[in-house]
């Protein structure tokens, strides 16, 4: 329904003047009686007045329509009031008066400087906020999976099984490729560097230390935490936006148990397989570039291992495993189930899982690495 479109009516009495004001005077009509109020002139009359109390409806566009149409009069030399207003209206015409000629506080000044320290404050607070919701929800797979581990029959199996097919076997051929190419890279270059010196024998050393202890472990879970961290969160953020998380709470069913459980001991069961299977390509890689490279044949290659490597070279490696597994699966679940129900949130949260993951893998393989320092391994 259209509104009633305001009207102006002038009487006048001697040298005095009203003009009453009807109807609705909001932001749907006041355009419409603009240009008559800016044409209206008092002539010789003395003084004015503007009666409001045919009004039905007054908001800002009309306060500010009467205040500006009073302050012209009265600048004219014809004292105009305002009568017959409701308190409302009255008290809202008089707030456009207060604000008129207020000077707005000048936009505060940018400095580059200041600017990146409020950022890098805002995004400090907000890390410290994602750390401790991320430890309370360790705290609470923590106690699920105790659960669990005193009755064994309320994991599920078959889900267990699925996703160590896709997180572990299905990982093989990726994995393969990047470790034989990082054990190439490494022997390409240390034989480099050690030709200088005349010991490209030690670049053997080099290329077992170096997989079996660190690189091995470390880029098979970037590469797990890439390509079966992303999954897992976006897996779960499809399931939280189709409302299938908010179903399961409806059935009594907990999302831990169901769909944390299973992808986190799926990928320590295979993260340290994987581990395993990456160091020996990473050491075929390394010996295939010695042949080529320093003519060091396999028979030399492997002797120069078996005296450079010692058990707990590999140990090292594979101890790191589950542990690293643990957080990628960790951090994968809790950022899947923090979609808010958007297409979007599912590609953010899934990229923040990837990132997140790969910090925390690099942050605990170095307290690993001064953990072994310490206790002389």
């Amino acid at each position: 329904m259209a509104p009633d479109p305001a009207a102006l009516k002038e009487t006048r009495t001697g040298d005095e003047w009203v003009l009453t004001i009807s109807g609705r005077l909001d932001v749907s009509t006041v355009g419409a009686l603009d240009s008559s109020v800016r044409a209206f002139d008092p002539g010789d009359a003395r003084r004015g007045r503007i009666d409001l109390s045919e009004i039905e409806r007054l908001d800002t566009a009309g306060a500010w329509l009467v205040h500006r149409l009073s302050q012209r009069l009265d600048g004219q030399g014809v004292p105009t009031e305002i009568s017959g207003a409701k308190p409302v209206h009255a008290a809202l015409i008089k707030r456009m008066g207060r604000s008129e000629g207020r000077e707005l506080p000048p936009p505060p000044k940018y400095h580059p400087l200041s600017g990146m320290l409020v950022q890098m404050g805002e995004q400090t607070i907000e890390r410290g906020r994602d750390a401790r919701a991320l430890t309370a929800f360790f705290g609470l797979v923590t106690i699920t999976l105790g659960r669990t581990l005193i009755n064994p029959w309320r994991l599920r199996g078959t889900s267990l099984v699925y996703h160590m097919q896709q997180a572990g076997l299905n990982a093989i051929p990726i994995t393969a490729l990047l470790s034989v190419l990082i054990g190439v890279v490494l022997a390409f270059q240390g034989a480099f560097q050690l030709r200088k010196f005349g010991a490209e024998i030690f670049t053997v050393n080099m290329i077992g230390i170096s997989v079996l202890r660190e690189i091995g472990v470390l880029m098979t879970s970037i590469i797990i935490a890439g390509r079966s961290g992303s999954a897992f969160t976006a897996q779960i953020g499809t399931m939280k936006v189709n409302q299938e998380v908010d179903a399961m709470y409806t059935l009594g069913l907990d999302p831990i148990e169901v769909l944390v459980l299973p992808r986190l001991f799926a990928l320590m069961l295979t993260l340290p397989l994987l581990v395993f299977f990456a160091d020996l390509t990473g050491l075929v890689g390394g010996g295939i570039m010695c042949l080529v490279a320093l003519d060091i044949t396999p028979t030399q290659y492997l002797n120069q291992l078996h005296a450079a490597v010692v058990p707990w070279t590999f140990w090292t490696g594979i101890i790191k495993a589950p542990v690293f597994a643990f957080v990628i699966a960790m951090v994968a679940c809790y950022e899947g189930l923090q979609v808010t129900g958007s297409a979007e949130s599912v590609g953010r949260l899934t990229t923040k899982s990837v990132v997140e993951s790969i910090f925390l893998l690099i942050v605990l393989d170095a307290m690993f690495s001064i953990l072994f320092s310490h206790i002389g391994i």
